[in-house]
């Protein structure tokens, strides 16, 4: 069950692990394979176990081709309907779920998905390569108002109606086909000496849009209540405010806004206990070693 981890550094390896509590006769389920790093710690700690592993990308379809264990099984779809796929084959229940909601470092790293500012490539964004939209369709086709509402919402962009109008108007010239055609438009309008972290935003945006991410994260967690055995653990690894505050309502309250319900009696009706009070962070030589990791929080629960 050799792999070499050179496709993808897990962000939070240790804390993540340590937070499921693996058993060895346990079934676990890792929603967002990726390059396998997670996936392959639950395996070095499980003997009559099993693991059950998702990922809608092509590319981590195949790095999960490479593992040779009769305790793993892997599943390319979308982890927002997971539970049907366990069903199918026979699993009911599981004692773990882990997901970590970042974009790996070999998509981030592929020019051709168009994920990252740094090179030039399609406006892609896909995680899965088989979905219909995708990032240049969004910037080329939305009216001026949805490409406002995206940036505001997903990217926090505090010039977002600015920017849709640039972008209306640049592409009634000539199509935005590419990252660098895209990027010429945001540095004309990016606050100077933050322009690298106005990209992120604007990038963030279009993947949150291009992938239902944000829909994707909750009704996932809706499922993982259902999926979880009483004293199970959840684990899930957010890397910015909108995924971090739905898992934190979701942990906290059992919703994804407003107050917990109540009972007759005034006791809370949630499924969930939330085990940290605060998020966990990587440390200092974490982040030196992975800047990616940066802004990650850990958040775990436990089914009640």
């Amino acid at each position: 069950m050799m792999l070499t981890m050179t496709y993808h550094r897990p962000v939070l390896l240790e804390e993540s692990i340590e937070g499921l509590k693996v058993k060895e006769d346990g079934t676990y389920v890792d929603l967002t394979f990726g390059g396998g790093g997670h996936s392959l710690a639950i395996l070095e700690q499980i003997r009559e176990g099993k693991l059950i592993a998702f990922d809608q990308d092509e590319d981590a379809a195949e790095v999960a081709g490479r593992i040779q264990s009769k305790a793993f099984t892997f599943i390319k779809g979308n982890f927002r309907y997971f539970d049907k796929f366990l069903k199918l084959h026979g699993i009911k229940e599981a004692d773990g779920i882990l997901a970590d909601l970042g974009v790996s470092s070999h998509q981030i790293d592929t020019p051709g998905r168009g994920f990252s500012t740094r090179y030039e490539g399609d406006l892609d964004m896909r995680m899965d390569r088989s979905a219909r939209k995708t990032a240049g369709d969004i910037i080329n086709s939305y009216p001026e108002a949805e490409l406002h509402r995206i940036f505001g919402m997903y990217g926090e962009v505090r010039n977002a109606r600015t920017l849709a109008a640039a972008i209306c108007h640049a592409r009634a010239q000539k199509p935005i086909q590419t990252t660098d055609d895209l990027k010429k438009i945001l540095k004309e309008l990016a606050p100077r000496n933050r322009e690298y972290k106005y990209f992120a935003q604007v990038y963030q945006a279009l993947r949150i849009e291009v992938n239902d991410e944000l829909g994707a994260l909750k009704e996932m967690l809706n499922r993982c209540v259902n999926v979880l055995k009483p004293g199970g653990r959840i684990v899930v690894i957010s890397y910015h405010s909108l995924e971090d505050r739905l898992v934190k309502n979701f942990f906290n309250k059992g919703k994804f806004h407003g107050d917990a319900e109540k009972d007759f009696f005034g006791n809370e009706l949630k499924p969930l206990k939330s085990i940290t009070r605060k998020p966990v962070t990587a440390g200092e030589e974490e982040i030196k070693a992975n800047p990616r990791a940066r802004s990650a929080k850990i958040r775990i629960a436990e089914k009640i």
